[in-house]
Formats: C-alpha cells, structure tokens, sequence
C-alpha cells in the first residue's frame, strides 16, 4: 500500500493577531489623516497649514495606535496569565474535578461520556493545562496576545496608510483639493478593505463597502465641522 501523501494545511486564524492590528491601524491612518485634512482644507487654511496639520496627525496618531494597541493587548494578555495561574492551581488540587470538567466539554461537543473521557485522560497525561487552556479557557498558540507585534503593525500600517492621502495634499492642485483627497482616501479604503477580506477570506464586496462607508461619513463630518469654523 502506498504511503498518502502528506497532507499540510494554512488556516487564516493564525494571522488574526497581526491582521487585526495591522488593517484598523492603517484603516485609521487613512481615515483619521484624510478626514484631518479635509477638514482644514474645508477651512480654507493655507496649503503649509494643510500639510502641518497632516504630518502632525500623521506623528501623533500613529504613536497613539502604537500606544493604545500595546496597552490593550498587554490588558488582554495579563487576564490569560491569570486565567492560566489559576487553572494550574485548580488542577494542582482538584485534579479529579478537572478531568470531569474537561470530559463534560468534550460530551457537549458530541463525544460519547466513554469517548470523552479518554480523551480526557490522555490529554490531561500528554499537557493537562494546555488542554484546559485550549478547550475550557479558549486560549491558544495561534490566537494569544503578543502587545509588541500588535503596536508595531498598528503603527507601521497607520503610518503607511496616513502617508498616502498626505501625498494627495501634497501633488494636488490647489483647485477641487478637497475633492481629490476625499476620492483618492475612498478609494484606498476600498483598496484597503478587500485586501483584508481577501486575506482573512471574507467577502471582497463587503470589506471594500464597510470601510468607505464609515470612511465617507468621517470625511463628511469632518469637511462640515471645517466648513462651518472656517466660515466663523
């Protein structure tokens, strides 16, 4: 009998960590700089005030996704840590009420009670906390909190995004300025929102609709809020 083949797979849920970070933080960088800009051009400021005000934005919004990132993931990270001392605790002195909690998860999920329980047994003797981690606590390898990869990719990505409608403010001409922008921004979203439901096999149609969506009402509000100061 031939030997099969050996068969490897890829699943898109390893790259939710830094997928994640990486599009709402370019996601922001278009957005947050595009509407910014939108809104001092609606103001009418000069096109030095126009590109300070987005190389600033540009500065200070992608130090605060790097911030707010890392400080939400090290927030995620130390309630794991603290779940897993826990259930190491738990299985140190009760270790019989873990095994009957963890064949209880396996029955839920359709095994037979005897099934369950050996399954039980033989990943409670193989890694009895990785089991209650992955299966009880829903913690694992591939989706744990890693703070630095995702300040990193919030700030690369909102930097990478922020840039290009900055370019647009830059090359522009003066005439139908806002426009441009808003169009040029609209269309990096869409851009932007099918590559990530490409990646994380979503549908193109609905990635590229629900950025721009939200995109064109930050861009909106932000041209009349400008509009309206500008004009006091």
């Amino acid at each position: 009998m031939r030997p099969h083949p050996r068969h490897r797979e890829t699943h898109r849920t390893d790259r939710i960590g830094w997928l994640r970070a990486a599009v709402l933080g370019a996601n922001d960088g278009i957005v947050s700089t595009a509407s910014l800009v939108v809104g001092v051009v609606a103001a009418h400021a000069s096109r030095g005030g126009i590109l300070l005000t987005g190389v600033a934005g540009v500065v200070a919004g992608a130090m605060s996704m790097a911030a707010g990132e890392y400080v939400s993931v090290c927030s995620q990270a130390d309630t794991e840590k603290a779940d897993l001392a826990r259930e190491k605790l738990e299985l140190k002195a009760n270790p019989g009420a873990e095994h009957h909690e963890l064949a209880a998860i396996y029955v839920r999920r359709g095994l037979t009670l005897a099934l369950a329980t050996q399954v039980a047994n033989q990943l409670m003797e193989h890694d009895a906390l990785g089991a209650h981690a992955r299966d009880e606590l829903g913690v694992s390898a591939s989706l744990t909190a890693r703070p630095l990869q995702a300040a990193a990719a919030s700030a690369g990505s909102f930097t990478v995004g922020a840039l290009l409608p900055l370019a647009v403010a830059v090359i522009a001409p003066a005439r139908g300025l806002l426009v441009t922008i808003a169009a040029a921004a609209l269309v990096l979203l869409a851009v932007l929102g099918a590559l990530a439901a490409r990646v994380g096999g979503a549908s193109l149609w609905t990635g590229a609709a629900r950025v721009t969506g939200w995109g064109a009402l930050a861009m909106a509000i932000t041209a009349g809020v400008g509009a309206l100061f500008g004009a006091a």
